[in-house]
């Protein structure tokens, strides 16, 4: 849990609310005064700890669920959004967007879901023609974003999901035995399932039909690939009714929205099925995130290694907060997730300064980097590009990096931080979230002004960049 003074105004307020009882009845029950939960309850006053003890103790709370890490997500969120010259005539303070985002993080919500459905409107406005713009289509989040947001402000972790993954694995003995072939023979003894090979031709990872009771699986997938598939199916025939209910408190806006947080939520599941919490933290914390040992150890790919570190987010026994992304070549950001203070942009490709982007030029290899941001927080990033295969000399690979990092203040618990001078300030390097957000002034990657600034432009000199930046 986060140290300082914990201002969560509103947290004990909703839980207030949820028990029904008046402000009276609830300090009573704390021991304090009504005019100090009054204040605690405005952010007047943070909650000392003896007040968070009692909490703990009369309402059956965890203490770490009061942690100020969605407020510093939905605050570095909305500080994206406030950034859009949109906002010119309003600057607000970083206490003033913390005042909200403690005190009213539903407005919050809706403000940047505004933003977003502005943004969204803006961009379709410059591609597709009048007749097009003028329709509603494009006037609601799509269903993608509303379940990628969702998965974002719950921090990447669904701990009944995760709980009956772990539940299931240790049953099954895993990771002592191999996945793949236990997963194999319980979908095969539990469900009547036969794992079977999909046709030469086919060109799917994963079929299944229920009429003949068979999984079929791609049989050039790498063995990882085929153990996730099965893991995924098995959260399909057991898991439905937990799906169900994390579906129905997320209240999406739509069915699609719906089915693919559905397809997310059994993605989770097989991860965690195939990692399972303790043993995998355990091992992480052993082996110092060394990302070849730990797939070696469990039998998983890359990716699966590093996106699991990422939701290590239990209460109570949380990992390193790390951050994670997989890019294209193309600089597209296709996956994501931050438990680290790094937020990376909605909109736009990654920084170009970025190690990921060298992972395409060294197949193979861990690339190292120390970087700071603009706001002043330094990092250690670990890059390696990773291809995907189903077939043979003549099948297209799509081929993406995939990044892993910390605060420099974790470094240590990283493998990759051995022999690298993290002394100097010279041994960073610049890099920001964007460039339609970052204000570095001289960078020779630059593709596009940043929002905050005003630009001038001297047609009779020249620097790195063809405006200057006030």
């Amino acid at each position: 849990m986060a140290t300082g003074k914990l201002y969560i105004g509103s947290k004990v307020r909703a839980l207030r609310e949820t028990h029904r009882v008046t402000q009276a009845v609830f300090a009573e029950r704390l021991g304090i005064s009504t005019s100090y939960l009054n204040q605690i309850e405005k952010n007047q006053r943070p909650v000392s700890a003896s007040v968070l003890l009692a909490l703990a103790e009369n309402f059956q709370i965890d203490i770490t669920s009061f942690s100020t890490s969605d407020s510093d997500r939905l605050l570095s969120v909305l500080n994206e959004a406030l950034a859009d010259p949109l906002f010119d005539t309003y600057r607000p303070s970083v206490q003033e967007m913390k005042l909200i985002t403690q005190n009213a993080p539903g407005f919050a919500h809706a403000l940047i879901a505004c933003h977003q459905a502005y943004r969204r409107n803006g961009e379709q406005l410059a591609s597709i023609d009048d007749q097009l713009a003028r329709t509603n289509a494009f006037s609601e989040p799509t269903p993608y974003e509303e379940v990628r947001d969702f998965f974002h402000f719950v921090d990447n972790y669904i701990h009944e999901l995760d709980l009956a993954a772990e539940k299931l694995s240790q049953s099954l003995g895993i990771p002592e035995r191999d996945a793949g072939s236990a997963l194999a023979e319980y979908i095969g003894s539990r469900h009547g399932v036969r794992v079977l090979r999909a046709g030469a031709d086919e060109n799917v990872l994963r079929r299944y039909e229920p009429k003949l009771n068979a999984l079929f699986l791609n049989p050039y997938s790498p063995a990882p690939t085929r153990t996730f598939q099965i893991a995924f199916q098995i959260a399909g025939l057991e898991m439905s009714d937990l799906m169900d209910s994390v579906i129905r408190r997320a209240e999406f806006h739509t069915p699609e929205a719906s089915e693919i947080c559905r397809i997310g939520l059994q993605n989770y599941f097989a991860g965690a099925l195939i990692l399972p919490y303790e043993a995998f933290l355990k091992a992480a914390k052993e082996l110092r995130h060394d990302l070849e040992l730990l797939a070696g150890r469990f039998g998983s790919s890359f990716e699966q290694i590093a996106h699991r570190l990422s939701t290590l987010q239990r209460p109570g026994m949380k990992g390193t907060p790390v951050f994670f992304a997989r890019i294209d070549r193309a600089g597209n950001i296709t996956k994501r997730h931050s438990a680290a203070k790094l937020q990376f942009a909605r909109y736009g490709a990654a920084c170009p300064l970025w190690n990921a982007h060298q992972a395409f030029e060294t197949p193979g290899h861990i690339l190292r980097q120390l970087v700071e941001t603009p706001d002043g927080v330094r990092y250690l990033s670990v890059a390696t590009e990773i291809a995907k295969s189903m077939g043979g000399f003549n099948t297209r690979r799509p081929r993406f990096a995939i990044v892993l990092g910390c605060e420099i203040s974790h470094a240590s618990d990283f493998i990759y931080s051995d022999g690298l001078d993290m002394t100097g300030r010279s041994a960073f390097e610049p890099i920001g979230i964007s460039c339609r957000i970052c204000e570095r002034a001289n960078c020779l990657q630059r593709a596009v002004p940043p929002l905050k600034s005003r630009l001038s432009i001297d047609r009779d000199r020249r620097s790195v960049l063809p405006y200057s930046m006030n």
